[in-house]
C-alpha cells in the first residue's frame, strides 16, 4: 500500500496557490524604490525578501524532481554560502527579473509536488549535503511558512492579520515541533480551540501558559517580537529563538 503525505501536508499544499497568488499581488503594486525599501529583516531590502522566495522555490523543486529522477537525491542548497550569494545576486537584479523568476519558481513547484509519487513523500532529504534533514511531505508546508512569513516581513501591507486560520494552526504545530525551549510550557490560542505543548515533559498545572490570537501567537514563535497581544500567565515570555 502506498505511503501518503500526512494530513498537515496535503493542508498545506492546498493553501499554496492562493499564498502565492496573494504575495504576487503585492509585488505587482510595487513601484522602483519599493524594491530598495526596507523589509522587517536585518540588512534585507524587499528585494532581497522576494529574491529569497525565488530561490527557495527553486531549491524546493530541485529537492522534489529528484525524488522522480534515476539520478538520486539532490540537497536543497549546495552549500548556505552559494544560497547567500545567490540570494544577493538576485536581489540587484531588475526588478522585473526577480518578480519573474518569483512566479515561475512558484508555478513548478507546485507542478513538482504534484508529480511525487505517494510512496516517496517519506524519502528523507537533505536541506545542504551532510546538514539537516527532513521528509519530503514536510516540503509544502516548509514552502507554506516562507510565503506566508515573509509576505508580512516585506512591511508593504499585508499582515499577520490577513494569515488563514488553518495556516495559523500549520504554523503553530510546526513551531512546536521545531522549537527546544529548556522550560515547558502551553500555548492557548483564544481563537482556536487546541493546545499546544513546547519544552520537555508533558503539560501540568505547574506549566506556564501563553495566550492570545492564534496567528499572533504563531508570529511570535517564529522569534519575532511579540504582539501586545500575547501574554504569559507568569507575566514574562518564554524566550524564543529566531527563525
Amino acid at each position: 500500500m502506498a505511503t501518503r503525505r500526512t494530513a498537515d501536508s496535503e493542508v498545506a499544499g492546498g493553501l499554496l496557490g492562493e499564498a502565492s497568488a496573494r504575495l504576487l499581488r503585492t509585488v505587482d503594486r510595487f513601484e522602483a524604490d519599493d524594491w530598495s525599501g526596507p523589509s522587517t529583516l536585518p540588512g534585507w531590502s524587499r528585494a532581497h525578501v522576494v529574491a529569497h522566495l525565488a530561490l527557495n522555490a527553486e531549491a524546493l523543486t530541485r529537492v522534489l524532481r529528484a525524488l522522480v529522477s534515476d539520478d538520486g537525491p539532490a540537497p536543497m542548497y549546495d552549500s548556505d554560502e552559494a544560497r547567500d550569494t545567490d540570494i544577493g545576486a538576485l536581489a540587484a537584479a531588475d526588478p522585473d527579473q526577480i518578480r519573474t523568476r518569483q512566479m515561475g519558481a512558484s508555478t513548478l513547484f507546485e507542478e513538482a509536488v504534484a508529480a511525487v509519487p505517494d510512496d516517496r513523500w517519506t524519502t528523507v532529504v537533505e536541506r545542504t549535503p551532510g546538514g539537516r534533514t527532513m521528509r519530503a511531505d514536510s516540503l509544502p508546508g516548509m514552502r507554506l511558512r516562507e510565503l506566508e512569513i515573509h509576505h508580512v516581513d516585506l512591511d508593504a501591507g499585508y499582515t499577520i492579520r490577513d494569515w488563514t486560520e488553518g495556516f495559523a494552526i500549520l504554523l503553530l504545530t510546526a513551531m512546536s515541533k521545531r522549537l527546544d525551549p529548556p522550560e515547558r510550557f502551553e500555548v492557548r490560542p483564544l481563537d482556536v480551540d487546541r493546545t499546544w505543548v513546547l519544552g520537555p515533559g508533558d503539560a501540568g498545572a505547574d506549566a506556564a501558559v501563553v495566550t492570545g490570537p492564534a496567528a499572533d501567537l504563531g508570529w511570535w514563535l517564529t522569534g519575532r517580537p511579540a504582539p501586545d497581544t500575547v501574554s504569559c500567565s507568569r507575566g514574562e515570555l518564554p524566550s524564543i529563538e529566531g527563525w
